[in-house]
Order: C-alpha cells, then structure tokens, then sequence
C-alpha cells in the first residue's frame, strides 16, 4: 500500500451508490476537476461536517467545473438516510471494502470495526491527483474553501 502522490493516476474506483446505480471515480468527473472523499461513516460527527460543507459549496463547485464523490463502509440504507438528512446532491457510495480501498489508494484503515480513515483526493480534469489528504485519525481532512481556492490557482495564467 503506497500512497497517491501529486502527478500520480487515480485508480479506477467503482462503487455503488443508494438505488442501484454504479458510479466509477475518476470516469464521473468526466473530464472537469474532482474530488473523491472516503469518509469514516454516518456516526462521524466530523465527516457529517465535511459533507454538509461540500454541499453548501456545490454552487461555486459546480461553476467551477468541480465534481464530487464520497464514500464509506456504511451500508445502503444508513447511506441513504445521511444523504436525506444533508440533502446530499453528489453520489456518496456504500459498502466500501475498507483493506481493497487502502490498497488501491493508500487510505489508512481503522482495523475494529474495519472502516476508512478521512481522506480526500482533488483531480485534475485528466484523473490525475493535484492533492491528495490522509488522516489517521477523526480530524484532518479536506474542506470545500481550500479546494475552491485551489482550483482557482489554476486556473489563472501564468505569471499573474
């Protein structure tokens, strides 16, 4: 298990979300700016922040050509209900294998119960990681405002 470095591809992650669709990071950002959050589960008062946070960002995200995608180990119906209770808008995924996710991303895992550690990845409109942040832990993770300011960097020309 090795981490995602800026420059690196992001792997294929498919993963299905509430009422039997299939989405596929970074396909579903087809071509624009994304970002995929592995989030610790519903319970998680700080990951609960962080999604609602994105969701009041989705305006500005959304103008500026950025998508988002979350995931968890929750199970379809507690990922249904999160996605009501914060009027949820962007595909958050269920029944996450947290080791298979690690492996492919890096992602620490915590080991009883078995569940995804905050982590967040921005993409580049080619799939590829522009940043990627770890935690280990129930603090530490990527907010909206920090992505925002990113992408918007990046978008200036040079020199200005």
């Amino acid at each position: 298990m090795s981490l995602l470095q800026p420059g690196d591809p992001f792997p294929d992650l498919s993963f299905p979300v509430p009422g039997g669709d299939k989405v596929t990071v970074p396909e579903i950002f087809a071509g624009g700016f994304g970002v995929m959050l592995f989030y610790r589960g519903s319970w998680c008062p700080y990951c609960n922040a962080q999604l609602r946070g994105f969701q009041r960002a989705s305006r500005t995200l959304k103008e500026l050509g950025i998508g988002v995608a979350a995931l968890s180990v929750d199970d379809e119906a507690t990922t249904a209900e999160l996605i009501t209770k914060h009027k949820l808008t962007f595909p958050v995924g269920f029944g996450a294998d947290a080791r298979a996710v690690a492996e492919l991303t890096g992602a620490f895992v915590n080991s009883d119960p078995a569940y995804l550690q905050s982590t967040g990845f921005v993409l580049d409109p080619d799939g590829e990681v522009i940043v990627s942040v770890y935690s280990s832990g129930a603090i530490g993770r990527l907010v909206p405002e920090d992505v925002i300011g990113l992408v918007r960097y990046l978008r200036e020309p040079v020199g200005h």
